[in-house]
């Protein structure tokens, strides 16, 4: 069976070429069935009704809870806090875990990492007076290991597993074997990592991990929150509100236990059941047919690009540690004007910082144009858009 049959949207735009899913991955029908099947059948609010749409509606959430924490290896699955996607998780690690920090510790994180691991952890530093450090980039694009820059003084160590520019793959065991032996935390944003294969948080001894619904062929507005039991435990709430509380009175309140400590409000329901399908979705598949379809697919694209002189590729230019994430530039040609040329023909990708200026700055450049392949993706959307790009470089340099 052809795989892309399971994406509707192949079936309404038989001419798109969609090279764009490190942004959003697009969703399979029974993503869409979950969601619209909470809506039409039992359409309830979770946890506090005792009727029995209510107790459906949170059984359904609850069981959504349990893949996820299944997917990541979670001991226990109210490790697994819900949030409204990975930039959310990451605040609330900020927000809580962040607050326990002193004046003059420091925070490290890498070159390489999105603005949701970069801009929280800022302005906690400017608001607790902590020093920010950085970790380098090797000469095979992937994060240096610098034993000099781990001391005591390191309480937060936070850190990308996949690069959404380079596509490189963090090798994080190291990282986070120096990180705990100065007793220092790790948080792993596994935004681009958990698509492409299998994460075991226990295998890692992780400390906190996020992660989003939409990368990972699920709703947007949902994502996930890992955390030791032992650390969130003693955590303040995130938010305060409703269904966060074990107990109100006039002067003081009792916060409930985990995971509805960090949930306040109303949550996103159907994101949260469409999560689950998705990670059902994947599970079907396997990683390891999912990586050999994309294995193949990366080494297709990689082989083509480095045929075209005009091309460099930025990141590894084979599939060691690397996933489909390819970002490239064009002698002469502005990375925007490369995306609207592509786009004309119908052929979607992403052009410009990726939301990764520090690193842009750190390569001297202005920007990439990137190409993130799936599995549904087929090597006859390679070659067409190799032909596209061959017409994009005439056009610009004749």
């Amino acid at each position: 069976m052809n795989l892309r049959d399971d994406f509707p949207i192949f079936k309404h735009r038989p001419e798109l070429t969609y090279f764009d899913n490190a942004a959003t991955a697009q969703r399979p029908q029974s993503v869409l069935d979950a969601e619209q099947k909470f809506y039409t059948t039992y359409n309830s609010n979770i946890h506090r009704g005792p009727n029995f749409l209510a107790e459906e509606a949170t059984i359904q959430y609850e069981d959504a809870r349990r893949k996820v924490a299944d997917f990541v290896g979670a001991r226990q699955k109210h490790e697994i806090i819900f949030t409204k996607n990975a930039t959310e998780a990451i605040n609330l690690v900020a927000r809580t875990f962040g607050e326990t920090l002193q004046a003059q510790d420091v925070i490290l994180l890498s070159k390489m990492e999105h603005h949701s691991n970069i801009v929280p952890w800022l302005q906690l530093a400017e608001r607790k007076d902590l020093e920010i450090k950085w970790m380098g980039i090797s000469t095979d694009w992937r994060v240096r290991l610098d034993p000099a820059l781990f001391d005591k003084r390191v309480k937060l160590v936070a850190v990308t597993g996949m690069s959404n520019v380079l596509g490189t793959i963090t090798d994080l065991k190291p990282i986070i074997k120096a990180a705990h032996a100065v007793g220092a935390k790790v948080l792993v944003d596994a935004s681009q990592l958990a698509v492409h294969e299998p994460i075991s948080v226990r295998d890692l001894d992780v400390d906190f991990l996020v992660l989003t619904g939409h990368k990972l062929y699920g709703p947007t507005g949902i994502g996930a929150l890992y955390g030791k039991e032992e650390l969130l435990n003693p955590l303040p709430p995130f938010m305060d509100g409703g269904d966060m509380i074990s107990a109100v009175f006039m002067d003081r309140f009792i916060p409930a236990g985990l995971p509805q400590k960090f949930e306040a409000g109303t949550p996103n329901i159907a994101g949260a059941i469409g999560f689950g399908a998705a990670v059902d979705y994947m599970a079907k598949l396997g990683f390891k047919k999912i990586q050999k379809m994309e294995n193949e697919l990366t080494s297709t694209l990689l082989t083509k690009l480095t045929k075209l002189d005009y091309i460099k590729i930025v990141g590894p230019e084979t599939l060691d540690h690397r996933g489909s994430v390819v970002s490239f530039t064009m002698q002469g040609v502005h990375p925007h004007d490369v995306a609207d040329g592509l786009s004309s023909k119908g052929i979607c990708i992403r052009a410009g910082f990726h939301c990764a200026q520090p690193l842009m700055d750190h390569l001297k450049m202005s920007g990439t144009a990137r190409m993130s392949l799936s599995f549904y993706n087929t090597k006859e959307e390679i070659d067409k858009a190799m032909g596209v790009l061959e017409e994009i470089y005439s056009y610009f340099t004749k």
